[in-house]
């Protein structure tokens, strides 16, 4: 290699170590290309230090595995972080690449690396300025004309935010903080679980009591958080049914309403994974679901019992929204139960859709063989 692009190269190399020294989090693939990784640490699967322990050096082979070989979805994904290449042989397209990369990055004490057109050919393009949607508009109108291309596209996961409606008061009604869930349910929790007990300890609730008083049982109190427990058990298992079958319903490409609900519903999600203001439901379309278990559990059990099942049930949906958010936000520790969900759940996103759709457990995925299969170093581990 001539001195003219060794120097440069030289130059560059040392910049991705300073800004790693800084506290930023740089990696290479391959002996050129640079990624700023530094905002994607915290949200790593494998947990941040897996990636602090590798920056400024290439993690090629961490990209093939093992332990872990990454999919198409997770090296689409590393793409948007891309920040240069560290040699070209243009300086002036290098000077004013370097200026363009400044401005977006006020913040960096360093130079930016520059940046060069061409992507990775063992990856799609992603998410420019017009993909196949216009992103300077709200995605929900959008959608449902990508016709055949709408599967592939919404489960090609992109960083960044993402607008369904034109009216602001209706867009911020489609966001929720994950405290809301917290603030707004568990008050109807512990006052449901204070009306049932108090019904249950009257001993005036009876089962099957409306077909024939010769088998009637009396509820006892001390029934209560045995039905709390099978309500939390209930929910388990609508957790899997809705996320299974009403989440990852498959639109048909020629139905435009279709596509735009399932969009509205989840794909919204899967399309972009990690936008914080939409991890948990809003509460006024789940008050809507909610409220139609609430019914259903009154109209099928007597008031004490059914409503003591229903706010298990409850409980256990406030449980579901609070791991659903960990496990995108959340750092657990290495080989912990909530570790494994997490690292189950990324690959749901990232590489198998169609399966591994239980997130507070992996129970109902063995006995509906949605079971996300292990890969041979992780049994190895």
């Amino acid at each position: 290699m001539a001195p003219s692009t060794q120097q440069p190269r030289a130059q560059k190399r040392a910049e991705v170590q300073q800004r790693c020294a800084a506290g930023e989090c740089l990696v290479l693939v391959g002996p050129r290309r640079v990624y700023d990784l530094t905002t994607f640490v915290r949200l790593h699967p494998g947990g941040p230090e897996l990636l602090l322990q590798r920056a400024g050096t290439d993690v090629s082979a961490e990209l093939d595995g093992p332990p872990h070989r990454h999919s198409e979805n997770a090296r689409r994904w590393l793409e948007q972080y891309y920040v240069g290449d560290l040699d070209d042989d243009d300086a002036q397209q290098q000077q004013q690449q370097q200026e363009d990369h400044s401005k977006e990055q006020n913040s960096s004490s360093f130079p930016a690396l520059t940046k060069a057109s061409k992507m990775d050919s063992r990856c799609k393009a992603v998410d420019e300025d017009k993909e196949l949607v216009d992103w300077h508009k709200p995605l929900l109108w959008q959608v449902g004309h990508l016709g055949e291309k709408y599967d592939e596209w919404v489960h090609q996961p992109v960083d960044r935010p993402i607008r369904l409606f034109h009216s602001d008061f209706i867009e911020s009604l489609s966001k929720t903080a994950w405290y809301t869930v917290c603030a707004v349910w568990i008050p109807l929790v512990l006052y449901l679980s204070w009306h049932s007990y108090t019904l249950l300890a009257k001993g005036e609730t009876w089962l099957f009591s409306t077909f024939t008083t010769a088998y009637s049982i009396r509820v006892h109190k001390a029934w209560f958080p045995l039905l709390f427990i099978v309500g939390m058990c209930l929910w388990s298992l609508v957790e899997y049914i809705i996320h299974r079958f009403i989440f990852h319903m498959s639109p048909p490409a020629n139905n435009y309403y279709l596509i735009t609900l399932h969009f509205l519903l989840h794909g919204q999600h899967h399309k972009s994974p990690f936008d914080g203001s939409r991890l948990v439901f809003p509460p006024a379309p789940s008050s809507l679901v909610i409220g139609f278990f609430y019914v259903l559990a009154r109209v099928t059990f007597p008031e004490a019992f059914g409503t003591s099942l229903f706010v298990g049930g409850l409980f256990g949906y406030v449980v579901y929204d609070m791991i659903h958010y960990y496990l995108h936000y959340g750092s657990p520790k290495k080989g912990s139960y909530l570790y494994g969900l997490k690292v189950y759940h990324v690959k749901h996103h990232f590489e198998h859709q169609n399966a591994g759709f239980g997130i507070t457990s992996k129970f109902w995925d063995h006995p509906f063989q949605t079971l996300i299969p292990e890969e041979t170093s992780e049994k190895e581990d």
